[in-house]
């Protein structure tokens, strides 16, 4: 049996754009599989810019700790495809996998769909068809009209921060932003929001309003704050929860694993106990989010002493996520590697984060998907970035300038942390 990747490189030849945002064809598609999205267990629908996937590790630690059985989809993957889909705690196996991508594309028949469309109806497909007890589904992009908002009634929608990216599809605004992201709610779910800039959240208010949503927003049903001994106190009106520091590191994190627990408080009738929450916050894992890196080649580049950290944001609001953390805690110093996809904003990334870099390298690796080149980094930077122009060769100009040790920081996308991880993971 072989892997998922002839049947998807057919299935990428079914429409001549990556990104169409509609529901018509996946809805069509969805009908001849007899409606597989009316036959999911219980949704947490997870909407945002940055943060989802973390949240969605959050929501999946804390359930599973609880003793639920836990369906999960995101997107993108780093190294395996089957990384997107989790059925009932375990990550998808190849034989139903592609069992599944061939059921929906001898339904679909040849006709347009895109490639995100026609594997979101494959994940949909294998949730149906595998008992759970809830269904954690992180939206691709936007969310009015991304695949996912197929769900006819998701219990909980959580909508994570929201910040400037994918400008051509969503709009140039937060509101407009905004506006796309939470046309994920739908009557008879409960919102739970977090920290949000004040365009942002009166878009998400009045979306809420609309639809008669109860929205559940931090600082006002809901607060989360770190303790002086490095603990979480998450507190909402039915009490208070006493939590230890979240397993995933950086400040922004408090804010997902807040909307996490907030969201599952909701969906579960807050009958998830204490103890469950707490040992989900404390256990969560997702890749390239601030992830410390322990092995490979590059690794063996570090002389005693030095650490190397891996991180796939790619947007303003993630560089300026980056920037408290390096803030919080600058030393040893922190070197950053930066490669970025083509059309992505390097100078809203850069601006915040790099103040905060004792050296700043630009790298695009072999393979990397759609990467811009060190030199289009390099301007961006306004000429404060070196090219690398490769991971490997930035590591060790950092180690020839460097008169003491330190930490380096690969970032900017989630393709290069992908290519990182297929080598040192």
């Amino acid at each position: 049996m072989t892997g998922p990747e002839p049947v998807l490189a057919r299935l990428e030849r079914l429409h001549p754009r990556l990104i169409d945002l509609s529901l018509g064809r996946i809805e069509r598609l969805l009908a001849r599989l007899d409606h597989p999205e009316r036959r999911l267990p219980p949704v947490i629908h997870v909407a945002g810019t940055n943060g989802k996937g973390s949240t969605c590790a959050f929501l999946r630690a804390a359930a599973e700790a609880a003793g639920l059985r836990v369906h999960v989809y995101t997107s993108p993957h780093l190294v395996s495809f089957n990384e997107r889909i989790r059925l009932a705690g375990r990550l998808v196996e190849d034989e139903p996998l592609v069992a599944a991508l061939e059921r929906c594309e001898a339904a679909n028949a040849g006709e347009p769909i895109t490639i995100f469309e026609i594997t979101t109806a494959a994940a949909l497909l294998l949730f149906a068809e595998t008992p759970a007890d809830l269904l954690v589904l992180e939206v691709g992009l936007g969310g009015r009209l991304d695949a996912t908002n197929v769900v006819p009634g998701p219990r909980v929608c959580a909508i994570t921060s929201i910040s400037f990216d994918h400008m051509d599809f969503l709009g140039d605004t937060l509101a407009r932003i905004a506006f796309e992201k939470v046309g994920i709610l739908k009557p008879g779910a409960i919102a739970i929001t977090g920290d949000q800039h004040p365009e942002a959240f009166a878009a998400i208010a009045a979306r809420a309003r609309e639809v008669g949503v109860p929205l559940r927003a931090r600082g006002r049903e809901w607060t989360i704050a770190h303790r002086p001994d490095g603990g979480l106190r998450f507190e909402d009106d039915a009490g208070v929860l006493e939590l230890p520091p979240p397993a995933l590191r950086g400040p922004h994190q408090v804010d997902n694993a807040g909307i996490a627990v907030a969201a599952l408080r909701a969906f579960a009738d807050r009958r998830i106990d204490a103890a469950a929450i707490a040992r989900g916050i404390a256990r969560a894992e997702w890749p390239a989010r601030l992830q410390r890196l322990a092995r490979g080649p590059l690794i063996d580049l570090l002389p005693e002493g030095w650490e190397l950290w891996l991180d796939g944001g790619h947007n303003e609001g993630a560089g300026r996520a980056l920037a408290a953390h390096l803030a919080a805690d600058p030393d040893p110093p922190w070197h950053v590697v930066v490669g970025m996809k083509t059309g992505k904003h390097a100078e809203a990334f850069l601006e915040a984060l790099a103040p905060h870099a004792a050296s700043l390298w630009a790298v695009a690796e072999p393979g990397q998907h759609a990467a811009q080149s060190p030199d289009a980094i390099v301007a961006a930077s306004q000429g404060r970035a070196r090219p690398g122009p490769r991971v490997a060769d930035a590591i060790r100009a950092i180690l020839r300038e460097a008169d003491r040790p330190g930490r380096v920081l690969i970032c900017g996308s989630l393709y290069l942390a992908g290519r990182v991880l297929a080598e040192n993971g």
